[in-house]
């Protein structure tokens, strides 16, 4: 068989319009592919829901990817450990109820599984606004990375979603742009993003999962983003809380799909 470049170039093209233009509606849009961020893709698109996954960079994983300060292997406790098995990653024993996991495995494991699922990750894709109707957020404005990074006068493109969830973990861009743009207030004692305080693993796990909901009409938090936004604790390269929290926003924002 002969290669013929422009064949090659028009299978890409042609490919990548097709399945982006057929997530510009969506059920769910989730921005940032961390490990919360993987975790709800793979469970909503188990589901049956149309999701998919905008990535600012080129790499998927979030702060998965390198463990802990570029070591990659990462820690979970015994509920981390169960979902890790549960999707068939290789998991060993610590003592005294941690577990390790090569972070490699685990990102393209996660990543590869939310696929098969599925649904759609886009990389190199920054979120640079919303969409809001009647003070809720219906959609996101996106733009290519390298745009927003060179700062380049670009009009973005729009995707509408049911519901968004911000996963953007320490930054929460999204939930940024929504104070903002819109002026109202977040669903938060203060009203705004209540900031991340310094590390306290063992804080941090818990409340994770207790901060992972709607912190504004239409937008979900999880992983880091939950804690960031509702003003709790770090916890460094432990990462069985944000596989919890990619799940228990899954379950919410399913219960609101179906409900």
């Amino acid at each position: 068989m002969s290669l013929d470049e422009i064949k090659i170039s028009r299978a890409i093209l042609s490919r990548f319009m097709t399945k982006f233009s057929d997530c510009l509606e969506l059920d769910v849009a989730i921005v940032g592919a961390g490990p919360s961020g993987l975790m709800a893709a793979l469970r909503l698109a188990q589901k049956g829901h149309k999701v998919a996954v905008f990535e600012r960079k080129l790499s998927i994983g979030g702060g998965m990817w390198g463990g802990g300060m570029m070591f990659n292997e990462i820690v979970v406790q015994e509920q981390g450990a169960a979902i890790l098995k549960d999707l068939g990653i290789s998991v060993e024993d610590a003592g005294d109820g941690y577990y390790t996991a090569d972070s490699v495995e685990c990102t393209s494991t996660l990543t590869s599984l939310a696929c098969k699922a599925g649904a759609r990750i886009f990389n190199l894709m920054t979120v640079e606004d919303v969409m809001v109707r009647e003070n809720r957020v219906t959609g996101l404005v996106i733009n290519w990375s390298a745009v927003d990074i060179a700062g380049f006068h670009v009009d973005p493109l729009a995707v509408r979603a049911e519901y968004v969830v911000e996963s953007t973990g320490h930054d929460t861009e999204v939930l940024r742009v929504v104070r903002k743009k819109t002026g109202e207030r977040l669903l938060t004692d203060t009203g705004e993003i209540m900031g991340e305080r310094s590390m306290w693993a063992e804080v941090a796990e818990n409340t994770t999962l207790e901060n992972t909901k709607e912190a504004f009409p239409g937008v979900f938090v999880a992983g880091m983003a939950a804690n960031a936004t509702f003003g709790s604790f770090r916890m460094g390269p432990i990462f069985g809380g944000m596989l919890l929290s990619g799940e228990r926003v899954a379950e919410l924002i399913d219960e609101r799909l179906t409900g």
